[in-house]
């Protein structure tokens, strides 16, 4: 705005609105909708080059070059999910995980016209060649209750196996046509720097907003160094994630491995290592069963199987375990830093998502979820979301974010508070506190109180 207008704002008078804005605009490459916006550019100090009613947006440098950041205000419909996380506005936190709901074009753009909060593509790497996917590739667990219900699900489904250079056309025009939607990409490559370091820069030259590395796919070419070969060694962790962050000019969240006696462990790596958030957890490494009849393991592939990723509601406790200690560590290490944390694991409804954000999430990713109820899943999972937020009258996502972390503690701490509390509840049993106190009508059990065997 003309400096006289911004001063005539600062005097409290009503701001001009942008009228001049065309439908869709084009800033530093990044393409904004129109409508009232505030803009800065954030570094060493804020510039402010507009101004809005309902949306601030920021252009944070990142090796040079700049990234959108929008922040929404409070929905007037009731509390508001959306979330702004490494710069990046959500509108909500339900995020397609990577996997087969973020396969193509086609299924990503129907996530994103139901609603959901942000899309990660299914994991690419340069050479899509060597990925040969089988069939069948999924088992269940079911409950053995009637109606069955699925408790488990297992995949031996390897990374995308489409063209490297037709999932970069499909992510650039999923951003051309859904600007304003975040659309992450999720790679994996083998132990190569320089490998690494194309598959960075093209990616980023779609348009997406950020990276997911998969350093956790619990199947497939360990040999190559890729997946959770990487996320199980932090020496070799370190190294690659070195690489990443060199090159990477967009937020990188780390994908952890569950498969790992201490999770925090590859996830501080990580983080020293510049990544600006995690996620967690991938599936487990599992085997689903036998199959009685056969004597053959499932998944059965010509008689054969190997072992694959658990997933779906059976694994929530686990990946729940899992996001309460990386949050607390986060917490405790890494203080006051612009870090995030992406809770992953058997989400199936918002109460279920809710867990995850009283625990620290930012956001919740839900891959099986989808699988099994589709695509429409997003307006239950935000309806209960509302609804669990309102109950407890929480405006928002931040009024509640990691509020159950401080009611976990160490076992002997818990032994330390029951016995405190037992002493108190045995003081208050151990008579009355003065003899006005006698009634007529419990005069025995009052006496009881005070008898010491």
């Amino acid at each position: 705005l003309p400096r006289e207008r911004e001063r005539e704002r600062e005097r409290g008078e009503p701001a001009p609105e942008l009228r001049s804005l065309p439908r869709c605009f084009s800033m530093a490459g990044l393409r904004l909708t129109a409508q009232p916006i505030e803009l800065f550019i954030s570094g060493a100090g804020e510039k402010r080059l507009g101004w809005c009613s309902t949306e601030r947006i920021s252009l944070q440098p990142k090796h040079g070059r700049v990234r959108l950041c929008a922040r929404s205000a409070v929905d007037a419909d009731g509390p508001d999910l959306s979330v702004t996380v490494n710069g990046l506005r959500f509108p909500n936190p339900f995020v397609i995980a990577s996997g087969p709901p973020g396969t193509n074009y086609t299924v990503m753009k129907r996530a994103f016209d139901e609603g959901w909060g942000a899309v990660i593509a299914k994991t690419v790497s340069l050479d899509s060649s060597k990925v040969i996917n089988v069939t069948p590739r999924y088992a269940r667990m079911n409950s053995s209750g009637t109606p069955r219900e699925v408790i488990g699900w297992q995949n031996i489904e390897l990374i995308s196996d489409r063209p490297f250079e037709t999932m970069l056309e499909e992510m650039r025009r999923l951003k051309q046509e859904y600007p304003d939607r975040v659309l992450i990409a999720s790679i994996m490559e083998e132990y190569n720097k320089a490998a690494w370091e194309e598959i960075i820069e093209r990616v980023e030259e779609t348009g997406i907003d950020a990276l997911e590395i998969n350093f956790s796919c619990p199947h497939g070419m360990p040999e190559r160094k890729m997946g959770a070969a990487v996320g199980q060694d932090c020496e070799l962790l370190h190294e690659v994630c070195g690489w990443i962050n060199a090159k990477a000019t967009v937020p990188v969240w780390a994908k952890m491995t569950p498969n790992i006696t201490d999770i925090t462990q590859p996830a501080r790596t990580a983080l020293h290592s510049g990544c600006e958030g995690l996620s967690a957890i991938n599936t487990i490494m599992s085997v689903m069963g036998i199959n009685l009849n056969t004597l053959r393991p499932e998944p059965c592939v010509e008689g054969y199987s190997t072992p694959g990723g658990y997933s779906s509601k059976a694994v929530r406790p686990i990946a729940l375990a899992k996001v309460m200690a990386l949050a607390q560590m986060m917490k405790n290490e890494f203080p006051d830093q612009d870090l995030s944390l992406s809770g992953i694991g058997g989400i199936e409804t918002g109460n279920h998502a809710a867990e995850f954000l009283l625990l620290g999430a930012n956001t919740v990713q839900v891959c099986t979820g989808v699988m099994m109820y589709g695509y429409g899943l997003i307006k239950k999972l935000c309806t209960e979301l509302k609804a669990f937020m309102a109950q407890h009258d929480f405006n928002s996502i931040d009024d509640f974010r990691g509020v159950s972390l401080e009611y976990f503690t160490s076992h002997t701490d818990l032994v330390h508070r029951q016995r405190e509390a037992i002493q108190k509840r045995k003081a208050v049993k151990m008579g009355l506190s003065s003899d006005k106190d006698w009634t007529g009508d419990a005069f025995v059990k009052q006496t009881e109180t005070m008898v010491s065997n």
